[in-house]
């Protein structure tokens, strides 16, 4: 990264303390990229379509038995699943970015390896400010969640797919977001009956989180079903247009 003489490199987060605020910036949910060849299309639902889907998703126990959880079963983090040249981080980063704030810089075969921009975290509001993506502590201050977490997908049906599919899962950009890095880890591989994110975000996370398990036809588990139709029966009226 070509740095210009005079200029101080700051990191900068910022809490957004307007209730109500939508964080959940970009596209949305199986938009803002290709999706990989065989993956499935994460479509945004209404608060109704929700929980229709809810509904339907099969159940599964909430511990149930079976292999236990392997990170390398889901393949090379980040691979570049859908051929641009670039991997899914800088895909994700540049497409979450606040529009206008993003910098980025051709690298190899990518043409948007991303540099700096602001982000706003989906879980806390929180607007992250970064001006060096390259230094490491800026780096890991903005992180690709996936919505729902890997080990919670494998609990969920993952553990019985190919490798090739659980590969296209974890780095489908329809189940990522990116969020603030010490969220990130605070959620951990929590379902909604574990981890919530501030109140006023909460139905376009269920929502968010839904439209994934329903789009690769995963299981819910009896808590996490409960926690789930309680935030999409409190998503306010207006909310029955899909998110983002």
């Amino acid at each position: 990264m070509k740095r210009l003489p005079g200029i101080v490199v700051v990191a900068v987060l910022v809490v957004v303390a307007v209730a109500g605020i939508n964080s959940w910036t970009g596209s949305g949910p199986g938009l803002g990229g290709t999706p990989a060849p065989g993956a499935p299309e994460v479509v945004q639902l209404s608060p109704t379509e929700a929980l229709a889907a809810l509904e339907r998703l099969p159940r599964v126990e909430r511990w149930p038995d079976g292999p236990d959880y392997d990170r390398d079963a889901f393949g090379e983090a980040w691979a570049d699943v859908d051929g641009n040249g670039c991997n899914q981080r800088d895909d994700v980063l540049l497409r979450d970015a606040e529009p206008g704030t993003v910098e980025t810089a051709p690298q190899g075969a990518c043409n948007h390896d991303v540099l700096a921009g602001t982000w706003v975290d989906p879980y806390t509001g929180a607007r992250l400010v970064m001006t060096d993506m390259k230094d490491p502590a800026q780096a890991q201050a903005v992180q690709i969640d996936h919505v729902v977490p890997l080990a919670e997908a494998w609990r969920s049906g993952a553990s019985g797919w190919s490798d090739a599919r659980r590969e296209r899962y974890a780095n489908d950009l329809g189940v990522l977001v990116a969020s603030d890095g010490a969220v990130n880890q605070s959620k951990g591989d929590d379902d909604p009956a574990a981890w919530l994110p501030k109140q006023e975000l909460q139905c376009d996370y269920a929502l968010t989180w839904v439209a994934v398990k329903d789009a690769w036809s995963l299981a819910v588990d009896d808590p996490e079903a409960s926690a789930l139709a309680g935030m999409l029966e409190r998503c306010p009226a207006r909310r029955n247009d899909p998110v983002r």
